[in-house]
């Protein structure tokens, strides 16, 4: 690692401390050096304050260091006006020698105008440090900005014997664990990462999951349910702990004070409608929970990015089969007595 991928490495470890607080806004590490030494440090604060360059800046004690140092940033320097300044205004004001980006903006309202603005302004800059690692770590940002929908994380544990469920002929009300405890807060780990979480009626009708974060820090997701013909009942978790409910359904209904009713067609594609609709309404990234018919909807219709199957050592020897993918590889690890494997579909 050459000394420009060490600051941009250190960018990166900074950005991800933003991780589920940024959003919209993508998470970005910035690093001030003056004679190969760090004066300043910053990382983009939670949605409506400063982004990373201007912590970063703030940090320094001597400005009078910021005409001989080189400001090194993860992700291109915004050129545009929202909830903050541009941030090419305040690099130009200060006067720095130099900047090194990572990654281009692929947002319409900045991609590559950062850059050119600098440099019009007789600012060196060097662009493509740890590209791929950037470009990784804001993979839910620009999947929304180039797809134009959600990125989308599978997640579901199955038996060594390839069940996701026992047979529910009886009604027998709550779910079967085959994860371990470790893989549980896992996934609330995940739910803590994505903006909005999304299952379908049986999983409600069987499980009746309340859908939050509990066993990590983290900010709940935004609740997000298939319901065909609307057989959740009014009194489900799902419903309450707060935070809006966004119900997927044939049936028109009035919205309420906890659900959003949006009224799709189920006679042509699920996902890509649903993956259309909450592009529509601003949702960047959703972690898919079940059942085991809406994850095969999804990646039968390949719209998907990453998908975390954690398979347990148990057996149902019969039940409900679990999703299967593909033609796509995955990585494993073991998590106690647990197999974890991670399937990737996208390229950087």
């Amino acid at each position: 690692m050459n000394i420009q991928e060490k600051y941009i490495n250190r960018c990166l470890q900074l950005a991800k401390k933003g991780l589920g607080y940024t959003r919209p806004n993508p998470m970005v590490g910035c690093v001030i050096v003056h004679n190969e030494r760090i004066i300043g440090e910053g990382f983009t604060s939670p949605y409506g304050g400063a982004h990373a360059e201007v912590n970063a800046i703030k940090s320094v004690k001597n400005k009078g260091l910021l005409k001989e140092s080189t400001l090194y940033v993860s992700l291109e320097p915004c050129s545009h006006t929202g909830k903050t300044p541009p941030c090419t205004n305040l690099i130009k004001t200060y006067g720095f020698k130099k900047v090194v980006v990572g990654c281009v903006d692929p947002n319409e309202v900045v991609n590559g105008s950062g850059i050119s603005q600098l440099r019009a302004a007789g600012i060196e800059v060097e662009v493509g440090v740890l590209r791929a690692e950037c470009i990784e770590l804001n993979r839910r940002f620009f999947t929304f900005q180039r797809e134009k929908r959600p990125f989308i994380r599978l997640k579901w544990a199955e038996t060594m014997d390839g069940y996701f469920d026992r047979d529910r002929a009886q009604a027998v009300v709550g779910p079967y664990w085959i994860s371990n405890v470790y893989a549980q807060q896992m996934v609330h780990q995940f739910r803590a990462e994505e903006q909005a979480i999304l299952v379908g009626t049986t999983t409600v009708l069987n499980d009746n999951p309340s859908l939050t974060v509990r066993t990590w820090a983290g900010q709940n997701p935004v609740k997000v349910i298939i319901d065909r013909s609307l057989k959740v009942p009014n009194d489900a978790a799902v419903f309450n702990g707060g935070g809006k409910v966004l119900v997927f359904t044939e049936q028109n209904r009035e919205d309420t004070e906890v659900a959003q009713y949006i009224v799709i067609d189920f006679q042509q594609s699920i996902a890509h409608q649903i993956g259309n609709q909450l592009y529509r309404l601003g949702i960047q990234s959703i972690l898919i929970e079940g059942g085991a018919q809406t994850l095969q909807t999804f990646i039968d219709a390949e719209l998907w990015d990453e998908a975390y199957v954690f398979k347990g050592d148990v057996r149902f020897e019969k039940g409900l089969e679990a999703p299967v993918i593909k033609n796509v590889g995955a990585t494993t690890r073991t998590l106690i007595n647990n197999e974890f494997l991670v399937f990737k579909r996208y390229n950087d």
